[in-house]
This record gives C-alpha cells, sequence and structure tokens, in this order.
C-alpha cells in the first residue's frame, strides 16, 4: 500500500484532538504553515525576468459565450478544490520544506510556464466539466450546473502558474480564491459550497464543523482508468450519508447489538450524515436528465458501497434513503467484505468513507478515495484485521 506522500502523515498528529487521524502538514503553500507569520512577498526583490505565457483568448470566449460557465452560486452545485488535489505539486513542497516560503515563491515564479501535473482530484473535476457539457445541450439557459473553484492557501503571485496550467489542461475554472494564509473556510460559506476538496486534513474537519460537506482526498501509485462520459460516485453509508449513530452502537455493543439495534429501529430514521446533501446535489441534476428520457445513459452514477449487511441492517438505510427523497442507483452491502474490490470494478471518480481502514484498501486497488474525518470512527481506528464492523 502506498498513498501519494503529499497527502501522507509524515508523524504529527492533530494538536487540538490527540484521537484524531494525524494530519498531513501544509507546507507547499497551499496550508496554513506555509505564509503565517511570514514577510510579505516583494517580487521586486526576486530580479526574474520570465516572460508570461500567452493564452488562447479565442478558447475562454468561445467557452463564456451566453454566459454558459458563469452561474450564480445559489444556483450551482459548487465543488471547492484546494490547488495541491487538483494538481501534482510535491516538487513545490520539497522547495518550501527544504529552502523556506521566499525560495518557493520564486521557484514558483521562474516555473510559472511549466504546468502542473494532473492530481487526484483531476479526473473528478474534468468528469463534472463532461456532465456540464450534457446539460448544456439539453437545456442552454440554465444555471443548474457544477461550478468548480479553486480554493488555495498560495499567495497570489503563484495564480499565474495556475492559471497556466488550467489552460493548459483545457479546464474551465475562472473562480479562485487565494488566501496568503488566511482560512479558507469563510470563503466557502460565501461560495455557498456543497463540497469541499483538500489535502489540509485540519481544515477538512473545520469545514464539517461548519456544515459543509468535506473530505480529505488521497491518491494510489497506481489509479485505474476512469469513464471519460459518466461521472461515477461512490459513497460509505454510515458517517458518511447517515450519521455515526448505528456505528457508535457497533463500538460499544459488538455486532450482535449491531444488529438488534438495527432490528428495534428498523421504521426510524437515521440522522443526516455530512454528504447527505451533497448527494442530494447530485440527485437534483440527475433528475434533469430524467426528465429529458435519459434515466439509462445519464452521465451522474451514484453507488452506496456499506460495510453493512443487507438482511440484518440494510433496510434501516434503504428506508432512510426514500425517506429523504433520495436515492443511490447501486447499494452495495458487502457484509464487512473488502471494499477494494468492489470500488476497482465500480471506478468511481471519488469514493468517500470515514474510515481511514477503507481508504487505504481502496487506494490500494487504485481507487481515488476521501477521508471524511467524522464520527466516533475517528477515535476508534477500524483495525485490520476486522472486517465486520460499519
Amino acid at each position: 500500500m502506498s498513498l501519494d506522500p503529499v497527502h501522507v502523515m509524515k508523524g504529527q498528529s492533530n494538536p487540538k484532538d490527540p484521537t484524531a487521524a494525524p494530519v498531513t502538514p501544509s507546507s507547499n503553500g497551499d496550508g496554513k504553515g506555509a505564509w503565517e507569520e511570514k514577510e510579505e512577498f516583494d517580487q521586486d526583490k526576486l530580479g526574474l525576468t520570465t516572460k508570461p505565457l500567452l493564452v488562447s483568448c479565442q478558447r475562454r470566449a468561445r467557452k463564456v459565450e451566453g454566459g454558459i460557465f458563469f452561474p450564480k452560486p445559489e444556483n450551482a452545485v459548487t465543488v471547492a478544490v484546494s490547488s495541491r488535489v487538483l494538481f501534482r505539486t510535491e516538487t513545490e513542497q520539497k522547495v518550501y520544506e527544504q529552502k523556506g516560503v521566499e525560495e518557493y515563491l520564486r521557484y514558483q515564479v521562474e516555473h510559472e510556464n511549466e504546468p502542473f501535473a494532473p492530481g487526484p482530484a483531476f479526473s473528478f473535476v474534468k468528469a463534472l466539466q463532461a456532465v456540464n457539457a450534457r446539460l448544456r445541450e439539453l437545456y442552454p439557459e440554465s444555471e443548474e450546473l457544477f461550478d468548480i473553484v479553486l480554493v488555495t492557501y498560495n499567495h497570489a503571485h503563484v495564480g499565474v502558474r495556475l492559471i497556466n496550467t488550467i489552460n493548459h489542461h483545457n479546464l474551465f475554472i475562472e473562480r479562485f480564491c487565494m488566501t496568503g494564509g488566511s482560512s479558507p473556510i469563510g470563503y466557502l460559506n460565501a461560495w455557498q459550497t456543497n463540497l469541499y476538496l483538500s489535502a489540509d486534513a485540519e481544515k477538512v474537519r473545520e469545514a464539517l464543523s461548519e456544515g459543509i460537506a468535506a473530505a480529505t482526498m488521497f491518491m494510489s501509485d497506481n489509479l485505474t482508468e476512469v469513464s471519460e462520459t459518466q461521472l461515477r460516485v461512490a459513497f460509505d453509508g454510515d458517517a458518511v450519508l447517515f450519521s455515526d449513530e448505528s456505528e457508535r452502537i457497533f463500538k460499544a455493543q459488538g455486532l450482535d447489538g449491531f444488529f438488534q439495534h438495527e432490528r428495534d429501529n428498523e421504521d426510524i430514521l437515521l440522522d443526516r450524515g455530512p454528504l447527505k446533501d451533497f448527494l442530494a446535489s447530485l440527485g437534483k441534476l440527475q433528475k434533469k436528465f430524467y426528465a429529458k428520457g435519459h434515466r439509462l445513459d445519464c452521465p451522474i452514477r451514484t453507488y452506496l458501497v456499506t460495510a453493512r449487511s443487507a438482511a440484518s441492517s440494510g433496510i434501516r438505510a434503504l428506508k432512510t434513503l426514500r425517506a429523504w427523497g433520495l436515492e443511490t442507483d447501486e447499494a452495495l452491502f458487502l457484509a464487512g467484505a473488502p471494499k477494494g474490490p468492489m470500488l476497482e470494478k465500480i471506478r468511481p471518480h471519488i469514493y468517500f468513507d470515514d474510515q481511514m481502514f477503507h481508504v487505504e484498501g481502496a487506494a490500494e486497488m487504485g481507487t481515488v478515495a476521501a477521508h471524511v474525518p467524522y464520527g466516533i470512527a475517528q477515535k476508534h481506528p477500524h483495525k485490520k484485521s476486522l472486517n465486520t464492523g460499519k
């Protein structure tokens, strides 16, 4: 098992919660430590003569014609991504760690015409744009689209390289938040963010505490190929779509107590989890395709991938989704079996789980996995030898 080192613990823990999962140091300009208590960057001191990269105005003008990609935040499904998950920035991180912030900034300006390579969120963002293209074919005037916002702790001078990279990869991201070390969470609320993806686990927890769906992204060394025409999103159940109520019962009373609790409460809805509203946002866009007769070839497909058992505890999960007016296209009840092989078959653009045990298993199979640091599992990590829990 080898997770991308940019997104893996390097010996630090979250000082606010000693029981929480370790936090990746934010050290390439996309984390708090890179900018606080630093002198203001002075470009004149660098003596750089880098020539700006010429960008095709024709491509940009063609895309914005008719206001196609500028929906109002209240109408869009807004996905905020950090630069460290959208692109690969390990080299830049090493420059910061070894030489400090000023040399890091100098390096970025000197290399601003060199595009970053795709990161773990890249294929997900490309799939969002593919869905947008289909939506615009069916609803030319609608603003109900995915809107991507790049959120980064970086100084604004790094923005030139980010813009050059976005244009190089033919992405359409016009909304930036470059906070220069300030917390991005307030901006997420201002954008009415539906999902926040970051490499900074501490900021992900902060976003979750503000009621924003959020996850820490991870990436394996060998990613499986994913669809270029259909967005596929897979969710764990408890502590992701649902609350961690049932997980707490399992931790306290064991598997038998968990099954009995689910039978006794079969008709009582589970409380909402941190990503329930994001599933609802996906479902809202799916229904726009269904209304035009595209249920079977819908470019959005969702999956519930849970360690729950179907007969013993699955019915409560399904009844809860139905009562919420939500659905997943597929539901896999694995009864404790490993999730990795199922995810390898699904090949989602992103998979959300609250337990690092399952995130690691997904990454081993080449799946882009995202950790939702929510619920009791953060205090009682799932041991790898156990396959019977949630």
